[in-house]
């Protein structure tokens, strides 16, 4: 059977996404290789026509998450329905907290992140200053920047901890209550 001319990268792409949802649902560092190829049906020896190393898999997911992490965690600010209030409201939803493999890397990867080559670290860190820079252009404050993003994220952490689906939504809504009155522009506006 032959392929197209874009077969090759047409699975490095199907790979990347079905990796990054099962690692940020189970951890990376705890899913083999054989696993994150039978998912999209190829065998675990296909894997290394794609990506020299499970290691420049990771890397790859992390560039690709972390940019839609920063879109969640940020939003586009020049979109005009697009309060800081309702990406607030979004990222620290019931459906963020219990589907972590559609949501941002942060709360899931976090750690992994941490213990990754300088690189990857870097990666991430250019990510986060690119969101502290558009929450501090519409907050107008600049330590608040960093404190709604590792509110969001922390709290999607503690809330993803917890068994029953009660305290899940008590936490949440517990940390938009609270970024709210401590943070105005996060607060909904009244219509």
């Amino acid at each position: 059977m032959r392929y197209t001319k874009t077969h090759k990268e047409e699975t490095r792409a199907k790979l990347l996404d079905s990796s990054s949802a099962i690692a940020k649902k189970g951890g990376f560092a705890s899913t083999g290789v054989d696993a994150l190829m039978s998912a999209i049906g190829l065998t675990g020896g296909a894997f290394y026509s794609h990506f020299r190393s499970k290691q420049e898999l990771f890397e790859a997911i992390v560039e690709q998450e972390m940019q839609k992490s920063c879109d969640m965690l940020a939003g586009n600010p020049d979109s005009p329905d697009n309060h800081v209030a309702k990406c607030v409201r979004d990222y620290l939803s019931s459906f963020h907290a219990i589907s972590p493999e559609v949501g941002c890397i942060l709360p899931t990867l976090g750690p992994e992140i941490a213990r990754a080559d300088p690189e990857v670290r870097e990666r991430v860190e250019r990510g986060l200053k690119q969101t502290h820079q558009s929450w501090r252009e519409r907050t107008g404050d600049a330590d608040a920047a960093w404190a709604l993003i590792a509110q969001l994220v922390g709290a999607l952490v503690v809330a993803r901890a917890v068994e029953s689906e009660k305290t899940r939504k008590e936490i949440l809504a517990a940390s938009r209550r609270f970024l709210s009155k401590t943070i105005p522009s996060t607060a909904p506006t009244k219509a």
